[in-house]
């Protein structure tokens, strides 16, 4: 296979000779000699399309499909084919950066479009056009809230998925900002420990709902709680279920944030995921990242453009809330496209089916006496049981028979979830072979 140079000799020579040089190496002469590197580079040759297919096919062939029953934030979702294959329209699928936006109004006008379903689904006043992933979101939102009140503690429940913990903590060091964690009683935020850590200098209170054990909390008294102390509320929600559930803005948030991946975007080994946040009317100078306007042109047609940049990081510099200066466009159509397809009656009914066979799951599992209830709370498609059965040699045995099984929460306590696209069959299944298991095992 030989190697495929866009340039001959004398292309090379002209444009040398254009920014006056004399050889390419002379475009290096800023890098210390003692680190530049003079040999070539131990990369392997070409492939043909044959020899490269061959490849990539005997790669793809080590995978393995599981029926999965496996949650803790990253969850299998259907997504219609239709996405994809817009997706790859090379309108969309491009590393082409608008930095002249308002020439890229399709660009725009589809961001537009995902904010406003974001406000649609939370209930809230504006969105942004996407952050990172749901952790960072969250992450965005306690700068966000610092920020605002200028206290510097924040609070968040331990119900809180732990890796989204994990990056709250990490981007606070730098920031100087002191993160306290409210303890948790029956799988819920401890009201008693939060009305105790919760004095004049917390700037907010960080919850995650429905939490990372599944539980649907009631937040109401919380939020009375939180804003009696001139606190700001923030919310991490998982979009797909708020076309059912009490959303954010009638609990009474400030913002909310979270991972929109459950809108449609597959699993694919971790990402790319969708981080979203919406805030009040209030609160939109603070918002993070790049917000899209809509107005109308001289002549009357509408158009899109990018908005209130005076608060961003490009113009601000330091002095900005945020130093995120992107968004995950290609994510947050994806999230449109599925919106649209599915209408509101279409999320309602796949939200349903989520909630019905995790139900139906929890209600199997706990009748084969291998496992028993540790909360009476509500949940939506996510759970936790206590396990009579050793949780890891369970899973193994799952993985030998085609199911990636729950997550081992230690003490015996087992984190299951049970999305839309399973199947009524493929839940009686799983709960047969870990009554199989049960004899096997124990």
């Amino acid at each position: 296979m030989y190697k495929y140079f866009p340039h001959n000799e004398q292309d090379i020579k002209e444009m040398l000779k254009r920014i006056g040089v004399e050889k390419i190496e002379d475009l290096f002469t800023d890098i210390p000699q003692n680190i530049l590197t003079k040999k070539e580079l131990p990369i392997d040759k070409g492939l043909s399309e044959i020899e490269l297919r061959q490849k990539i096919n005997a790669l793809a062939n080590k995978n393995k499909q599981f029926i999965s029953f496996l949650g803790a934030g990253a969850y299998e979702v259907y997504t219609p084919s239709i996405i994809s294959a817009l997706l790859s329209r090379q309108e969309f699928l491009t590393s082409y950066t608008p930095y002249q936006p308002e020439i890229s109004q399709g660009t725009l006008q589809y961001i537009f479009e995902f904010q406003s379903m974001i406000c649609e689904l939370t209930n809230m006043d504006v969105a942004n056009a996407s952050l990172y992933d749901g952790a960072t979101a969250t992450a965005e939102a306690v700068f966000m809230a610092t920020s605002q009140t200028r206290r510097n503690k924040v609070l968040v429940s331990k119900t809180i998925n732990p890796r989204i913990l994990d990056v709250i903590k990490t981007y606070a060091k730098y920031r100087d900002i002191e993160i306290i964690v409210v303890d948790m009683v029956d799988f819920c935020l401890d009201k008693e420990d939060l009305r105790t850590k919760l004095t004049d200098d917390v700037a907010a209170l960080v919850v995650q709902y429905p939490n990372y054990y599944g539980v649907v909390e009631d937040f109401q008294e919380v939020v009375d709680l939180v804003h009696t102390n001139k606190s700001l509320f923030i919310m991490n929600a998982d979009p797909s279920t708020l076309s059912v559930l009490k959303t954010p803005g009638e609990i009474g948030c400030d913002i909310v944030c979270g991972e929109a991946q459950t809108l449609g975007i597959p699993l694919n080994f971790g990402g790319p995921y969708l981080g979203y946040m919406a805030t009040t009317s209030k609160l939109l100078r603070k918002l993070p990242g790049r917000i899209v306007g809509m107005t109308n042109d001289v002549d009357g047609k509408r158009g899109y453009v990018l908005t209130i940049q005076a608060r961003e990081q490009h113009i601000r510099r330091e002095k900005a809330t945020s130093n995120i200066c992107s968004n995950q466009s290609l994510m947050a159509l994806n999230a449109v496209i599925y919106g649209s397809l599915l209408g509101k009656k279409g999320l309602v009914d796949v939200a349903k089916r989520a909630y019905n066979n995790a139900h139906y799951l929890y209600k199997k599992l706990l009748q084969t006496k291998k496992f028993t209830a540790v909360t009476t709370k509500p949940f939506f498609k996510e759970f936790v049981v206590k396990s009579f059965i050793d949780i890891d040699k369970l899973n193994q045995y799952l993985e030998t028979k085609g199911f990636l099984g729950g997550l081992n929460l230690g003490d015996g306590q087992y984190l299951l979830c049970a999305t839309e696209v399973r199947t009524k069959e493929e839940i009686d299944k799983f709960v047969s072979i870990v009554e199989e298991a049960a004899c096997t095992i124990n």
